[in-house]
């Protein structure tokens, strides 16, 4: 194939209405703002959605696992995550349209496969809107009991959605950055506070060193309890991905998505691993507090870790940081739930009303729909909040599993399409690291998950377990089963494959030329920097 025939039609241009649509601040597709900046997708891939999952739910992971379950659980989801992050970017930065992957899945693949990729991805928020709620009321309650947990929970319930309601998508993307970095100083010094802490800083404590790796040593219950801690991991991971419904509504996803997708691997490093590493340290996996947190106060490493180092008190400290990253969490995950029901209602896969949005962008009905479902929380009232925490985790486990495989899967299906219509690589404006090999190790990790990831239930056999942690694995091939026969859909030809649909220009396409930011050549260590 001749270098001139590719390159005229892998950037073809577009035609003059859709150019001018390019530079609209509403969405002509989906009716959203375009109201992000770079500097707001960045931070929320570096720190966004990070809560009490990480926080809290990490506690649940150490006491099953250990501290060497905890660091292999995160390096090997680390690993997954990154491949998917990958792929997202490539396709992202080349098609930053509505609907994201769940998109990508209809033109890709087949139109059944979107509504069974994008209920399964609207499960996996559900369940992490519920677990902040959970995590939040809880707090709340520990240090007051005047209102009851249903009180609490109906006033930060009507304080998110008027602010997801009144003020917007450039509101929310301020207020993530801001929070984001208040989480990323949060951790920067508890990790300081244990380094002190195991090198015998603290007054009165000795030195630690690695003690709990010896005693009570470094897996708690062998194969098993890494099996539990992959479960807890994919949850924390859960959100990474979110940068890609976001880039609908950024103004320069040019620039903007493949700069965060890089982020996602200091995520991976600092936050994850980092995390993994210092909770292991400084907290024992046998922790009374770990294991019998109790209703009031969800426990948490750091909470663990702080009590253990000489102040009791620290409890309240590390339940206001808590907070803060539950404030964070929820409105993160009513934004990107509320995203994913508007594209589906737009598309014939949920009711048609969460597909409207009003004059400013704002998709009221999903937004009020995705909030409404945060009332799962309110199953801490018969059950507690440690085993509420740990029945919305095994339940939302496999989703997070089954969307990533689907999202290597659309990637994979469309660089065999790019190359099948004539395109290069070269012409793509991100491409992923090591394809083929980093997305089918990808893919075949993510199936392998979630088929062993209630392996734990097996023997003894645990009916109840068993049923939390594969209920969700048939409803995949259900939605799309369902969906085929009604709309008799069918799988797509390489050749047939839509590869021009859904590019757009930056709103500050002008500014980002001028600054060099695009249409400059990079020498190569530069394009190596800036891969990660």
């Amino acid at each position: 194939m001749s270098i001139s025939k590719d390159s005229d039609r892998a950037n073809i241009p577009l035609d003059d209405g859709t150019d001018l649509a390019d530079f609209h601040s509403i969405d002509p597709e989906s009716g959203v703002k375009r109201g992000l900046k770079t500097r707001h997708l960045s931070m929320m891939a570096l720190a966004g959605i990070i809560g009490p999952g990480l926080l809290v739910g990490a506690g649940g992971a150490l006491s099953s696992g250990g501290p060497a379950s905890l660091l292999i659980g995160f390096g090997v989801i680390g690993m997954i995550a990154f491949s998917v992050m990958q792929s997202l970017g490539e396709l992202t930065t080349l098609y930053p349209s509505g609907g994201a992957f769940t998109q990508l899945a209809s033109r890709m693949v087949d139109p059944a496969l979107a509504p069974a990729v994008g209920w399964n991805y609207f499960i996996i928020w559900l369940a992490v809107l519920a677990n902040e709620y959970n995590a939040v009321t809880s707090i709340l309650y520990f240090w007051s009991e005047k209102v009851p947990i249903w009180g609490y929970f109906l006033i930060l319930w009507s304080a998110f959605l008027a602010f997801q309601l009144i003020w917007g998508v450039e509101t929310f993307g301020e207020s993530e950055f801001w929070l984001a970095l208040i989480k990323l100083g949060g951790l920067v010094a508890f990790y300081l506070f244990s380094i002190i802490y195991v090198s015998g800083g603290v007054p009165g404590t000795g030195a630690i060193g690695f003690r709990y790796w010896h005693n009570p040593g470094p897996f708690a219950d062998g194969f098993k309890g890494v099996a539990k801690v992959f479960v807890f991991c994919s949850t924390f991971y859960a959100g990474v991905e979110s940068v890609a419904v976001a880039a609908t509504e950024t103004k320069n996803p040019r620039v903007a998505v493949p700069l965060a997708i890089r982020q996602v691997f200091w995520r991976i490093v600092f936050i994850y691993m980092g995390g993994a590493f210092f909770f292991g340290l400084t907290c024992p996996s046998n922790s009374e507090q770990l294991i019998n947190g109790g209703s009031r106060a969800l426990q948490s490493p750091m909470t663990v870790a702080i009590q253990n180092a000489g102040w009791e008190g620290g409890v309240h400290l590390i339940n206001a940081f808590i907070l803060v990253t539950c404030v964070s969490a929820i409105n993160s995950s009513i934004y990107v739930g509320s995203r994913t029901l508007l594209f589906m209602g737009q598309q014939r896969m949920a009711p048609a009303i969460l597909g409207w949005t009003d004059k400013r962008g704002i998709p009221i009905p999903a937004i009020i729909f995705t909030n409404a479902c945060g009332a799962l929380s309110l199953m801490n009232i018969s059950t507690g909040a440690s085993e509420a925490y740990s029945y919305i985790v095994n339940l939302s486990g496999v989703s997070t599993f089954l969307v990533w495989g689907s999202i290597l899967f659309i990637h994979i299906r469309f660089r065999q399409a790019w190359e099948i219509q004539g395109y290069r690589v070269e012409d793509l404006p991100f491409a992923a690291l090591w394809y083929p090999w980093l997305t089918y190790f990808g893919l075949g990790a993510n199936i392998f998950l979630a088929l062993v990831q209630g392996w734990s239930n097996f023997a003894p056999f645990d009916a109840g377990g068993f049923v939390d942690a594969y209920i969700l694995l048939p409803l995949f091939p259900v939605i799309y089963c369902v969906y085929k026969i009604v709309f008799k859909t069918r799988f797509w030809r390489k050749d047939e494959i839509d590869l021009q649909s859904g590019r757009r220009r930056d709103l500050e396409e002008a500014k980002e030329i001028a600054t060099g930011e695009l249409g400059v050549p990079q020498p190569w260590w530069r394009q190596l920097l800036k891969s990660f």
